[in-house]
């Protein structure tokens, strides 16, 4: 399949509901607004083809971004083109898909993991923070849990909002998995206050740490 039939398969799956519903959580106007299902639906007929998911992705078009997530094969791309991929991108639904189908599964995500908690950029930091969440939710060998409560509780109120949600993941997975630091996670969270006010659906968990540690404490007794 080539670029320009993608693109074509896109825009005719597009609306303008979803192009509004993106545009309310920070999507620009490059986009055609077409659903999660139907991007997944396209990638299941491609599978992987990692050229066109690069190509994809140099349109800047959200939804071709969101399909790039999906076809690219993360081995095959290097520390700097992971890199550059992180930083070109300022939607953070898209740094999500990012995360969860790209980054977690490259083989130096460690490294990438040490060098983007030390970055200015936003998403940069933001992924870098959402691989140490990961870190302290199933292997925490060798990560100083206390140093991390240590800058989170300096530098999370400061942050730019999408390095705050991984930051505020970050606590809240420390509280839950670790209950020798849980009183200070909440401690933190209460004093914060960040996400306290976030609007939560009907039946889901609000990702105010304090609340979020409780409920899935008690769900684990």
């Amino acid at each position: 399949m080539t670029i320009a039939e993608v693109l074509k398969q896109l825009e005719a799956a597009g609306s303008e509901k979803m192009r509004l519903h993106n545009k309310k959580y920070g999507a620009g106007d490059n986009q055609f607004g077409v659903k999660m299902g139907d991007i997944r639906n396209i990638a299941n007929k491609i599978k992987t083809d990692h050229e066109l998911g690069l190509a994809l992705w140099e349109t800047g078009n959200i939804d071709a971004r969101f399909l790039a997530a999906l076809i690219i094969n993360p081995k095959q791309l290097s520390i700097g083109e992971v890199d550059s991929i992180v930083c070109t991108n300022r939607f953070a639904h898209v740094a999500d898909w990012l995360s969860s189908y790209v980054i977690k599964e490259h083989p130096d995500k460690e490294e990438l993991r040490e060098r983007w908690m030390k970055s200015e950029d936003a998403m940069a930091a933001r992924a870098g923070w959402s691989l140490t969440a990961g870190r302290v939710t199933r292997n925490h060998e060798g990560i100083d849990i206390t140093a991390l409560l240590d800058r989170i509780e300096k530098e999370m109120p400061i942050a730019p909002t999408e390095t705050q949600w991984t930051m505020n993941t970050t606590l809240a997975q420390i509280g839950i998995n670790h209950p020798q630091f849980r009183e200070r996670a909440l401690a933190i969270g209460e004093r914060l206050g960040v996400f306290r006010d976030y609007p939560t659906s009907k039946g889901c968990t609000s990702p105010f740490a304090p609340i979020w540690i409780n409920e899935m404490v008690k769900r684990q007794g």
